[in-house]
């Protein structure tokens, strides 16, 4: 993937060690895309006591001596054309590609770094029976590409905390690919969805019938 290719390039000038909140390495699993919904557990929703400090984040990522947090660890992996790195992992330059509304980004701080399951949500949906080096974990989480994006700052602000019920990309043509890394998300930290946002991804996927999820547990 698009982001594992560019994280291996950058290891060349950023020494990898291990995240700092780490999480156990499990075989990975593919797919269709509506056998991955049908896999969700569906349950009702709360988001009594949440509390986005809850989630600490952003961390140090995975080589804290390179100054570089996971936002900048996801920007660096993700940009099309590399920006240069800084002192105190500064960046500047660099070009990159928000797929939720197909624009070009120029500069690193008119992206934002959208969980693709918003911590709300994952709140909602099992997070707040974790503890805090579980939601730390999922809050940084570099294990898989879809966890984290880098999109225009006004496509995320118009997602807010929203599931694909409320809310899917301005782009249609990547309707399909948004809720397979939804559900792979999902799957991945076994998170639940509710009847709406079930319903919601079954309708996407009647569009999408080669599209399939590949996952890795991280629970």
């Amino acid at each position: 993937m698009l982001k594992a290719v560019l994280r291996g390039l950058a290891a060349a000038s950023l020494a990898v060690l291990p995240l700092t909140v780490s999480t156990p390495a499990h075989a990975a699993d593919t797919l269709s895309l509506t056998e991955a919904i049908s896999a969700l557990p569906v349950a009702d929703e709360s988001r009594d006591g949440y509390d986005r400090d809850a989630f600490r984040h952003w961390n140090a990522g995975a080589n804290p001596s390179d100054r570089c947090n996971t936002r900048a660890e996801v920007l660096i992996a993700e940009a099309v054309e590399p920006p240069t790195v800084g002192p105190k992992c500064r960046l500047t330059g660099g070009r990159w590609w928000s797929y939720y509304d197909q624009a070009w980004v120029t500069s690193a701080s008119g992206l934002d770094i959208d969980h693709m399951g918003p911590l709300a949500e994952a709140w909602d949906s099992g997070a707040s029976t974790w503890s805090a080096a579980q939601r730390e974990a999922y809050a940084n989480d570099l294990g898989a590409d879809a966890s984290l994006v880098a999109v225009t700052a006004r496509s995320n602000r118009s997602k807010s905390d929203q599931d694909p019920a409320q809310w899917l990309p301005p782009a249609d043509e990547v309707h399909c690919r948004y809720v397979a890394e939804w559900a792979g998300t999902k799957l991945r930290w076994s998170l639940s969805a509710d009847q709406a946002e079930a319903a919601a991804l079954r309708d996407v996927a009647v569009g999408c019938p080669e599209q399939t999820v590949t996952y890795e547990t991280a629970l």
